[in-house]
């Protein structure tokens, strides 16, 4: 049998032959489809929409202009199906066990909320403060989605999937809260999040029990949460700072004044 004559090492300064490179494989239209979704999406997140391009999203993808206005008719339509995605995705995050005590729940969903937040600033900044030239019908409509979705999720843990006209109102202002109290803290971030998460949940327990005192129903779900809580949860916290408050010497005497029924 013949032998086989090894190769000969490149001598010095020349370069080693070139291997053949695999073929690139091909994507299909939904993989393409969904692959400049996903790259619009985190464009969309870093930046306003009206700072992205056509060509930085078709760059980001490796991909050409023609192919991108191939699958979508523009960077509009391009955008809404990124929110489309992005809402369902935020919408999910309010998704958490019925198990616990509420307030350690509600702590949960809003650390989720919040690191959507982070990841999706510039983007989701210029549309819900109404500043961004491609908010439309359609944008609008998933942000609504996403709110109903939070409304949702938030009367499910309360146990009240009928909820009083209080309650229900009670929590979409909280929403609206969130919202703005997150968004505001992208702007110039004053406390650490972790502490913008336990606020919003202590805000929510405290305008629930306002709203108890003037819905029977939901005072007696509250006896039960209550009942529920640990005392290095949240909703203990937020009690004891609140008692530290009222009874500070320069608030006890106006504080009993007031509580303190007029004679008739």
């Amino acid at each position: 049998m013949a032998s086989r004559t090894p190769s000969a090492a490149p001598r010095a300064g020349e370069q080693p032959p070139a291997t053949a490179r695999a073929p690139r494989r091909r994507l299909s239209v939904d993989e393409r489809r969904e692959q400049l979704i996903a790259v619009a999406l985190q464009l969309f997140s870093d930046r306003a929409p009206e700072d992205v391009s056509i060509d930085d999203i078709a760059a980001a993808a490796g991909a050409s202009r023609p192919l991108v206005y191939h699958y979508f008719p523009g960077k509009q339509a391009l955008y809404e199906e990124a929110l489309r995605r992005a809402g369902h995705e935020l919408a999910g995050r309010f998704e958490e066990p019925g198990e616990g005590p509420l307030s350690e729940r509600l702590h949960r969903v809003m650390g989720r909320y919040l690191d959507f937040v982070q990841s999706h600033a510039a983007g989701f900044t210029a549309l819900l403060r109404g500043g961004s030239v491609a908010a439309s019908p359609d944008a609008d409509a998933v942000i609504d989605q996403v709110r109903r979705a939070a409304q949702e999720q938030i009367l499910l843990h309360l146990g009240a999937p009928d909820p009083s006209p209080t309650l229900r109102r009670t929590v979409r202002a909280w929403i609206a809260n969130a919202e703005i109290s997150s968004l505001d803290w992208l702007t110039d971030k004053p406390v650490p999040v972790e502490t913008l998460q336990l606020h919003l949940v202590q805000e929510l327990v405290a305008a629930l029990t306002v709203a108890a005192a003037r819905d029977p129903e939901l005072a007696s779900l509250l006896g039960e949460f209550f009942a529920d809580e640990r005392p290095d949860g949240p909703a203990a916290l937020l009690l004891r700072d609140l008692t530290a408050t009222l009874s500070a010497p320069a608030l006890t005497g106006p504080l009993l004044r007031l509580a303190t029924p007029p004679a008739p």
